[in-house]
């Protein structure tokens, strides 16, 4: 049996015969039960597979999950676009760099989704790629954002920069109340709930299920 260590890829996991324990009903609870949902976990416990697990979901590739319960459960397996925001890649010593790393984020969404010249800001920019996705494909748009809190952790000796990134960061989560009608799915996680009230302020439909017990395991 080989085992996964360090994988953090769903369909590397499936394709290379790992040893892959089986939640996806968990999964299928998930997307058929509500839109917005808050993680926090340390790191290595799965955050970055279950996001990887739902962007092969959200992406009707129905064939990576042959054999798991979603497969019995899953009738339709409709192929969404995806919007996949993976904050860990970046040391964030300045706010250029958060800046840069969503703008980098935002510039490959707009090559597949266009844009908008007089969408001037992070935040618009955003607003615009998740309505433009949605209306391009014909499918509300799927957002993935992997260690929200990074930015900020990185800051945490630093309440100057801290809340540079808190600000940054609740404008550009923003979007998501803004765009609630083209959003099919959101799932944000990370390490702690560090500023979650601030950063997350608007989003008062987010469902935290950090300890819910389903998922606790």
């Amino acid at each position: 049996m080989k085992y996964p260590i360090g994988i953090q890829n769903f369909e590397k996991i499936r394709e290379g015969g790992y040893l892959y324990i089986d939640k996806t009903d968990l999964i299928y609870d998930l997307v058929n039960n509500g839109v917005y949902y808050f993680l926090s976990r340390p790191r290595r416990f799965g955050k970055s597979l279950l996001i990887s697990t739902l962007e092969t979901y959200f992406s009707g590739k129905r064939e990576m999950f042959e054999g798991l319960k979603i497969a019995e459960l899953e009738k339709e397996w409709t192929v969404h676009p995806i919007l996949h925001l993976d904050l860990n890649t970046e040391r964030y010593a300045t706010p250029k760099d958060l800046e840069n790393k969503l703008d980098l984020f935002l510039k490959q969404c707009e090559a597949l989704y266009g844009k908008n010249p007089d969408e001037y800001s992070l935040a618009t920019r955003f607003e615009g790629v998740i309505r433009r996705a949605a209306e391009k494909t014909g499918r509300n748009t799927v957002i993935l954002v992997d260690e929200y809190d990074k930015p900020m952790l990185q800051a945490i000796d630093n309440d100057e920069l801290q809340n540079e990134y808190r600000n940054t960061l609740k404008a550009f989560y923003g979007a998501l109340k803004s765009m609630d009608r083209y959003i099919r799915f959101a799932l944000l996680t990370g390490v702690t709930k560090f500023g979650k009230v601030s950063v997350f302020s608007d989003l008062n439909n987010l469902r935290d299920i950090s300890m819910e017990f389903a998922y606790i395991g």
